[in-house]
This record gives structure tokens, sequence and C-alpha cells, in this order.
């Protein structure tokens, strides 16, 4: 657990005088900022309020950490920002969280060059394909693909990525090419576990909307999975080009019912607050908009 988070949460419930009062500015559930009040009990081994279902109290060791917290983060705060708005120069720790496959494949090297032009900032970055929870976990900043819904959190654009249809020649010539989304539902496909509509799959095409639901070979909860299968000829896949461009350029992947098209997704950087972000979190946004503003895969 992040220490300074702990003691953020801290700082903010006695701000608001109650648990359900921190919950705004911290963004959190109250569940959450009570098991980070909890937990930093747990872990200083004294009790900091005093819980009535009136009323919220410091105790005495809980007022001389309050007044402790509040002046460390306050420095904190105050020197990272001042050292990165008179340098230019993001200063300090940067906590992130990626999907796997882009995470290796796109910004495994991105880390490394934005250190180069900030080398007194430092990374904590978490891989993983599962919807984390920015505030509750501690993030400054995810990396998501998706179709962005409404939501309380603040995104800038990265790129696109356009989710293809595709298979192997060598499988294509052994099970016969697809002429329609409706052939699917005879064929081996390699389904990714996190696709929201599961094992029905939809397309635009010259009719309209056609969905079909396919009978999958393998599931697997890794796109790189999925590509690998389909380059050993296993079947079909439908992933994005972030994964599948440079083998669709190659043509050791190839394009089945191009009339037929899948989704289209966005690659964002998301953020919790508009208003609180901080300078080094901005500029690594800023960065990242730079880095993918030209296409970094065939699309």
């Amino acid at each position: 657990m992040d220490k300074f988070l702990q003691m953020r949460t801290y700082v903010h419930v006695v701000d608001a005088g109650s648990f359900i009062g921190a919950t705004h500015a911290l963004e959190m559930s109250k569940a959450a900022v009570s098991r980070h009040v909890g937990d930093l009990e747990a872990r200083l081994g004294v009790r900091l309020l005093n819980r009535t279902t009136r009323r919220l109290s410091m105790t005495e060791d809980g007022e001389v950490f309050y007044l402790r917290c509040k002046a460390l983060l306050g420095e904190l705060d105050a020197a990272e920002a001042e050292i990165t708005s008179r340098t230019g120069e993001a200063v300090g720790l940067i906590k992130v969280s990626a999907p796997v496959s882009f995470g290796i494949l796109h910004l495994a090297d991105a880390w490394a060059a934005f250190s180069e032009r900030h080398p007194n900032v430092t990374f904590d970055v978490t891989l993983s394909d599962r919807v984390s929870d920015l505030v509750d976990e501690g993030y400054d900043l995810a990396v998501r693909i998706t179709k962005l819904e409404n939501s309380s959190l603040i995104a800038r654009k990265l790129s696109s990525t356009r989710v293809v249809l595709c298979a192997s020649p060598e499988y294509l010539a052994r099970a016969g090419t697809p002429q329609h989304p409706h052939d699917l539902s005879a064929h081996a496909v390699i389904a990714y576990s996190y696709w929201a509509a599961r094992d029905e799959w939809a397309f635009d095409g010259p009719d309209g909307r056609v969905t079909v639901i396919t009978h999958p070979k393998l599931r697997t909860n890794n796109g790189d999975t999925c590509r690998a299968a389909a380059l050993h000829h296993q079947g079909i896949i439908l992933q994005p080009t972030f994964i599948v461009g440079e083998d669709l350029a190659a043509g050791t992947l190839v394009e089945i019912c191009p009339d037929y098209r899948s989704i289209e997704i966005g690659i964002y950087a998301v953020y919790g607050s508009r208003k609180h972000v901080s300078p080094k979190v901005r500029l690594l946004i800023d960065f990242l908009v730079e880095r993918f503003a030209t296409p970094r895969w065939p699309q």
C-alpha cells in the first residue's frame, strides 16, 4: 500500500469531518476511504480517529499525526510543483497502469524516452488488462484502450486502433476463407476473454450490422497469445492493429471479409482530476500525446 495515499486519505477525512465528506475530494468510494484509514491505523499500531454514528474526532495521537501529515504532504506537493514549474522538468514518482500487450509493444520504450528528458522522474508501471480503479489504487495515470463511456475520469486521446478479423494464409488454405461473417460459426476462432460481447462478434458491412456467434477453439485474456495462435495456423482472430498491423503488412496474417468492419477504438491517457493533476503527470501526458501523434503501427 502507498503510504502517501494512506496519509492523503487520512488528511482529507479529517478536513472533511467524515469519511463520506472525503469521498468527493478523493474521488473514492466510502469503503475505500475507510479501508485506507483502517490500514494506516493498523500499520502505525494506534487509533487515529474516534468513530461514532454521529461524529468523527481525532485521538491525541491522531491530532499529532494529522499535523505532521498535513505539513509533509504540503511540502512534498510544493517541492515537486516548484521544481517542475521552474525547470520544466518532471520530478518524483509516477504510478502508471497500462494494458499488457500495448504496454509491452508500444509503451516499454516510452518510459525510457521520457526519462531521458526528465532524469529525476521514476516510474511504477503495472501491466494488466483488468480495468484498475485509478483513485482507489493510487495510480497517477492509466492508458486505456476502449470506446470511452461517460466517466468522472478525464481523458486525452493518444491514438486509435482498428480491430481486424484475420488468420494465416496456411489456415485459410486448409479450412477455406470465410466470405461472410456468418461463415465464422463453422471455423476455429481464437477468442479474447475481455472482449465485451464475449462470443458474439459484430461487424458493419454493405447490408448493415451483422452479428455471429462464434465457437472458440482457444480463449485467452492476452492479445499476444491470440496472435501467436493465429501465426501457428490455429484459427481466426479478432485483434487490434497495434498487435497485428505488422503481420498484416508482411502477409503473415490476412484480413478476412474486409467489407465487414469491426470497431475502431481509441487509446487514451486517463487521469482522475483535471484540477489536481500534478505538473509531472501533465508533462507525461503531453509527451505521450506527442509520441503517438504519428501512427506507430500499420492501420
